[in-house]
């Protein structure tokens, strides 16, 4: 089911002052983003299902719209300014296939072509290799039957240093089976489903996640099959 991109872009914000989130606890200071969310206050991009989302900093227009158009889901990030009373668009979040798309269609510019090296050399530096391999073994001894090559994406996506991600908590660290699932989960929410064509329309995240769990269920068993007791 295809689902109508709702015209506004949900808003991000760059922590300015002490605040953490609702969910978590986590600290939202110091540039950290987070985002608003009806009766729950402020939520980190994790907590909020955002976090797989990439930053896409203002400046080029070309690019910046056509990454927007093609993702599914986008945020508008913003910063406080204290001298103009009012908040600043700082650039946006979008799906990782979106910005690659957009930077294909605009490898003519220079500015673009960069722009991929920086952020490919950023994505190095913030990867344990060794230990994106034992989580993505983790993943297939689990999802045997999940396509092939499957288990890396995920592993490389939930595993970002500082991204809040769920591969980098204790549990995912120690490769407890529960957090390898969610990371699994979240992989398969985001990329199997249209979650994020329903949050992109205004949906809250716990009604969205309802509308799409009996397909995650579905695909997760699917993968599944096969695996140890």
């Amino acid at each position: 089911m295809k689902t109508t991109k709702s015209p506004d872009d949900l808003p991000v914000f760059i922590g300015t002052r002490d605040t953490a989130c609702a969910e978590c606890g986590e600290a939202l200071d110091g540039g950290r983003l987070f985002t608003l969310r009806r009766d729950r206050g402020a939520l980190c991009l994790a907590c909020a299902d955002l976090a797989h989302l990439l930053f896409l900093g203002a400046g080029d227009a070309a690019l910046t719209r056509r990454a927007r158009k093609a993702s599914t889901l986008s945020a508008v990030v913003l910063r406080w300014s204290k001298a103009r009373k009012r908040y600043e668009r700082q650039g946006l979040l979008v799906e990782e296939e979106a910005l690659e798309r957009a930077e294909s269609e605009c490898l003519a510019d220079a500015d673009a072509r960069a722009r991929r090296r920086e952020r490919e050399t950023e994505r190095r530096t913030r990867i344990d290799e060794g230990y994106v391999r034992r989580f993505a073994a983790e993943i297939r001894k689990l999802h045997p039957s999940a396509p092939a090559g499957v288990e890396e994406k995920i592993a490389r996506h939930a595993c970002l240093v500082n991204s809040g991600r769920v591969g980098r908590s204790a549990g995912a660290r120690s490769f407890e089976p529960r957090f390898v699932e969610l990371a699994v989960g979240a992989w398969v929410r985001h990329r199997e489903t249209d979650y994020d064509a329903l949050l992109a329309a205004g949906l809250e995240r716990d009604e969205a996640r309802d509308r799409v769990g009996p397909r995650v269920r579905e695909i997760l068993r699917a993968w599944a099959a096969g695996s140890p007791e």
